[in-house]
This record gives C-alpha cells, sequence and structure tokens, in this order.
C-alpha cells in the first residue's frame, strides 16, 4: 500500500476509534457502515477497529444476496437497484447502496423487466347516453384516503377464452380498494367492483368523487343509480382524452408488464387467483413511487397514524 494511503486510512482510523456514533451501534449497523465504506477503507481494518468479526461480514454478504433474490422473485422480478434498497431498508434494517445492489444483482443474473411504454385507450363512447363533467381535470391527488376513486376495465387472455377485469382505485395512496372479474364487460362488472370497494372502506364517505372514461358501462343508468345510492359524485374523461384516467392506465400497464404479459393463462381460475393475488401484493408490498416508495397500505397507514394523533 502507497505510504500516503496508508497515511489517509490511519488518519480515517484514528478519527474511527474516537467514534461518532458507529463504535456504540448494534452489529448489523456496524455491518452496514461497513458495507457503505468497502470501496475506502480494507474490510479487515474496519472490522477489527469496531470490534466485529470478518465472518461476520462475510454471512451478511451471503445474508444479503438471500434477500435481494427473494425481493426480486417477490415483486415479480420487476424491481429495480432504487426499489430493492428500499425494500431492504424496510425489511432488514440494512442500508445499502444501489452500487452495491447493482452488482450483487448482476452476480445472481437478476435483471427487472422494462416496463412498456403506456399506451393510452379510450373506450368507444358513440352512445347516446348523458356524459358526467370531468370534476378531477387531470389532478389526481387526493389529500386523504376516501375521497376520490377512479375505475376502468381490461382484458385478460387465458385459453378458456377472454376474462375482465374491473377495478376501483383510492386516488390518495392508488390502493386497489375494490375489483372483480368475469367473462362479460356488463355493467354488473363495474357494479360489483363498486360494491366490494364500499364494503372494504366500510362505506364510501360522503360526496366522494368517482371517476372514469366515458364507456357506456359507466354512463349507464344503473351505474348512476349505484352511485347515487353510496351519495358518491361521478366525474368522466374529456372526450378521446385517455390521459385524464391516467391513474387507473398507468395500474393496467403496471399489472400487464408485471404479470399479464409474461404468463400464459391455461384455465380462467387459474387467471382469477393468479391476478388477486397480484392485487393483495400490490397493495400490501409493493413500493410505491407516488408514494415515496411506501406500498398504498402503509401510506394509508401513516396517514390514519397521523390523524389519531391529531385527534388524540
Amino acid at each position: 500500500m502507497p505510504a500516503q494511503r496508508e497515511c489517509e486510512i490511519n488518519d480515517e482510523a484514528r478519527h474511527l476509534k474516537k467514534g461518532d456514533g458507529v463504535l456504540c451501534e448494534r452489529n448489523p449497523v456496524k455491518y452496514a457502515w461497513i458495507t457503505e465504506h468497502r470501496s475506502i477503507f480494507p474490510i479487515k481494518m474496519m472490522c477489527r477497529l469496531l470490534g466485529v468479526s470478518r465472518h461476520g461480514e462475510c454471512n451478511k454478504d451471503h445474508d444479503l444476496f438471500r434477500h435481494i433474490e427473494e425481493i426480486f422473485e417477490e415483486s415479480y422480478r420487476t424491481y429495480g437497484t432504487r426499489r430493492i434498497k428500499k425494500a431492504l431498508d424496510n425489511t432488514c434494517g440494512w442500508i445499502v447502496s444501489r452500487r452495491r445492489i447493482a452488482r450483487a444483482m448482476k452476480k445472481l443474473g437478476l435483471r427487472a423487466k422494462t416496463k412498456r411504454r403506456l399506451r393510452i385507450t379510450t373506450t368507444h363512447s358513440r352512445h347516446t347516453l348523458s356524459i358526467s363533467p370531468n370534476l378531477l381535470d387531470q389532478n389526481f391527488d387526493a389529500s386523504a384516503p376516501n375521497e376520490v376513486y377512479a375505475g376502468d376495465i381490461t382484458y385478460i387472455k387465458t385459453k378458456e377464452g377472454w376474462l375482465y377485469l374491473a377495478v376501483v382505485i383510492d386516488l390518495y395512496a392508488r390502493a386497489v380498494v375494490g375489483w372483480a372479474i368475469a367473462d362479460h364487460m356488463q355493467t354488473s362488472l363495474i357494479s360489483d367492483a363498486l360494491i366490494k370497494a364500499d364494503r372494504k372502506r366500510g362505506s364510501f364517505a360522503p360526496d366522494a368523487i368517482f371517476h372514469s372514461d366515458r364507456g357506456s358501462q359507466y354512463a349507464s343508468q344503473e351505474y348512476r343509480t349505484l352511485l347515487h345510492t353510496f351519495k358518491m359524485r361521478q366525474s368522466m374523461s374529456g372526450k378521446g382524452n385517455g390521459y385524464d384516467n391516467a391513474v387507473s392506465e398507468s395500474f393496467f400497464g403496471t399489472m400487464k408488464t408485471e404479470l399479464l404479459y409474461p404468463t400464459k393463462f391455461q384455465t380462467k381460475k387459474e387467471a382469477i387467483n393468479t391476478i388477486t393475488h397480484y392485487i393483495g401484493f400490490y397493495n400490501t408490498k409493493r413500493l410505491h413511487s407516488y408514494n415515496g416508495y411506501l406500498s398504498p397500505l402503509e401510506m394509508e397507514l401513516k396517514w390514519w397514524q397521523a390523524y389519531f394523533r391529531k385527534s388524540a
């Protein structure tokens, strides 16, 4: 080792010994610090100064690889370094650099699926039914859960024929709070999704908004009556503008990339079970960039905790 570099390391070692706080921390924190500084200091020296075993660092490398692989597989092989970094922090308390994660993923042969460019589509609205005003005007933010919802329908291919999925999404944290799957696209499909969302919420807040495209199912008198029963206000996209319902379109785009495109469903039952499992993962575990890389459930829990603290 060059003499100048050795002097620099010795200076840093003396600073470390005086010790900010890392010397007093638990071993997992020490190992995290070692991982972050492995490109600066020799690992052997850091382990000796921090009073931890070199073998423990090797074990941590093994554990790190294992956790990265588990997180990657659980994410339907879609997480890149940013989300894996956040997931490691959430689940293990490990602060690991994205560069370190990228090296590990390369060694493990893990490559995240690339999300296809979002293709906005619109439902044909060539009908004579009434159209509700666009109350959102592409403002997809909500200040609290249970205030603003959006819904849409997508197609699912199986070897037994087509299925159709309708969803209801709470715009506050992007949680899918209601969904229904059937072999038809009748109004009862979207009605079932809304009824399930109401049950999950306990009841919709008075004057909550439900936004959708101009499809005939959403414009039907049957659906308007259901919204009126729930005391909800209806909002619809502008004519031919799919971006007016971008949150629903984005969810379907994500689900198609992570689940539908790579999967060949043999039966309708298999598709229903797999999609139900995916929505559970999406709500409770998938880290959402809109939520600062919290899952929709975590984001809502954070809001409720703040609400009850304020009310106490």
